[in-house]
């Protein structure tokens, strides 16, 4: 083997790395933003819903970015916000079933 045959492992390796610091920081920033806009239990409730269902947890981190972003949400939002925002995205709000006893 030549020097030249271990250089773009080693690109590869090396651009790897900067996709993976990059996609930290990423991490790190959407983290501290949903600290802020987030109260305690709203943060709790997204992480469980992060455990359940992931994809509806990373549809509803992405809507929050974009409304911080935006400049549309002025406010710490609280579990009751969030649950409105997640009825909103789900489109159709849970059955309730009335049990009556003969």
């Amino acid at each position: 083997m030549s020097f030249e045959d271990n250089q773009p492992n080693n690109v590869d390796v090396q651009g790897q790395k900067i996709r993976e610091e990059r996609d930290q920081k990423e991490r790190e920033l959407k983290n501290n933003l949903l600290r802020v806009y987030l109260t305690s239990e709203a943060r709790q409730r997204l992480s469980n819903i992060n455990l359940v269902k992931p994809d509806i947890a990373k549809n509803l981190e992405n809507m929050l970015l974009q409304l911080v972003s935006s400049g549309k949400l002025d406010r710490r939002l609280n579990d009751d916000d969030l649950k409105k925002i997640l009825n909103q995205i789900q489109g159709t709000p849970k059955r309730e079933f009335k049990v009556r006893r003969i």
